[in-house]
């Protein structure tokens, strides 16, 4: 590895001067030094040597974490911290090259907190507001002119609304992760605004935004690649809009029994979704044998697909499946009461890349049928029911923050 040069002037120096010690390295050194300690306690025990080690320890540090954080590991004993702007100023003026903050939990903390972030949030490109109840559109605001290189934004739960969130698309134009999971106030004109202004969007959540119908994705990037949109109103048209950027290749709409009717789901496989490779339909129980032979036909890259609880799906619609599904590895179908026999024995002599079939539940599947999908397929049946499928995506950003 190569040294500053200022650091090879001294060590040459301290060739011809015994009196050179550790204390004459110039700060380029040190952080030199300071950034290839791996081990978190030694980074801590830097930072005790001096003051001067203390500021270039503090000047480095690329993430903070708050205690009263959802995510922070502590003793059940030990009551959180409560934070509010005080706080917030002190750990940001100690600390003011921050990468990565997270105030999950801070469930009190005011819109005027993130105020602060105008002042300190240049170099920021992830940040967590998880569980953070108070904040509305105008702590919103001063996020969107104070962090312009965001590149992921949690705001689970938080009371905002299209205003906020159009606000924050328009001044954090490189966004690629957004979490509006339980964001009540967000609707489709929200939406609209983020992937018209958000031109490399890569994730998605917005599970149990009932607002939402799905057409404000029209017209989004081919960049985005994963959508998290469990438990939402959506409508056909809006499903169709959310497979138009054709880039997509993980789908959530899980849990839609009670809301798209009849074959409204086959829009996916309209054509757009080539590259979707884990879908997740779980609970979508008026999914029919039309449906399911669309998504089979137009989805020619799927690994993955999760129809648990889909109980409108027939003989047809396995036989659908097991035909057009080549690249299917992993079939969720725990407590589908009409997979029967016939449908079984056609996933047995289709599908000729499935390793694991999720199955459990299923009243019209014999034992004899088990057996000799078995004999096909060696011990591929697994019992369990997995409720969360797909790649581990959520944290994809984390290297990102550190990798620039």
């Amino acid at each position: 590895m190569d040294l500053p040069d200022d650091c090879v002037n001294v060590i040459d120096d301290s060739q011809s001067d015994n009196s050179t010690t550790i204390m004459d390295l110039p700060d380029d050194c040190l952080v030199f030094i300071f950034k290839r300690l791996s081990d978190e306690r030694d980074r801590e025990v830097f930072g005790l040597t001096c003051t001067r080690w203390l500021d270039i320890q503090n000047r480095n540090r690329k993430s903070l974490q708050f205690d009263c954080s959802i995510t922070y590991t502590r003793q059940l004993s030990r009551k959180p911290h409560k934070i509010d702007k005080h706080d917030l100023h002190r750990a940001l003026s100690r600390f003011p090259y921050l990468r990565s903050l997270s105030l999950s939990g801070c469930t009190e903390l005011p819109d005027s907190g993130l105020k602060l972030l105008q002042s300190f949030g240049s170099s920021l490109r992830a940040l967590h507001l998880d569980c953070c109840f108070e904040i509305t559109d105008n702590g919103l605001s001063f996020v969107a002119s104070g962090c312009p290189l965001l590149i992921y934004i949690s705001l689970y739960r938080c009371n905002i609304t299209d205003v906020g969130l159009k606000n924050l698309a328009k001044s954090c134009l490189g966004l690629e992760d957004v979490n509006l999971m339980y964001c009540l106030g967000i609707t489709d004109h929200g939406i609209n605004g983020l992937v018209q202004n958000c031109a490399h969007l890569y994730g998605i959540r917005i599970s149990n935004c009932r607002g939402i119908k799905g057409v404000g994705f029209h017209g989004c990037s081919q960049t985005l690649a994963y959508l998290e949109a469990e438990s939402c109103k959506l409508e056909p048209e809006g499903i169709a809009s959310m497979v138009s950027g054709g880039g997509l290749e993980y789908l959530n709409i899980s849990n839609l029994s009670w809301s798209i009717r009849g074959d409204g789901l086959s829009a996916i496989g309209g054509g757009f979704a080539k590259m979707l490779r884990v879908l997740n339909m779980r609970l979508c129980r008026m999914i029919r044998d039309e449906g399911v032979a669309l998504i089979a036909k137009g989805c020619p890259s799927l690994v993955e697909w999760n129809l648990a609880l889909c109980h409108e799906i027939r003989v047809a619609g396995w036989e659908s499946i097991a035909l057009n599904c080549h690249n299917l590895e992993r079939l969720h179908v725990n407590r589908c009461r009409n997979l029967c026999d016939r449908g079984l024995e056609a996933l047995k002599n289709g599908c000729k890349k499935l390793t694991v079939l999720y199955m459990n539940g299923c009243p019209q599947i014999s034992t004899l049928a088990i057996e000799l999908f078995r004999l096909s397929r060696g011990d591929s049946i697994k019992e369990e029911e997995i409720l969360t499928i797909g790649p581990k995506w959520q944290f994809w950003w984390h290297q990102r923050i550190y990798m620039e």
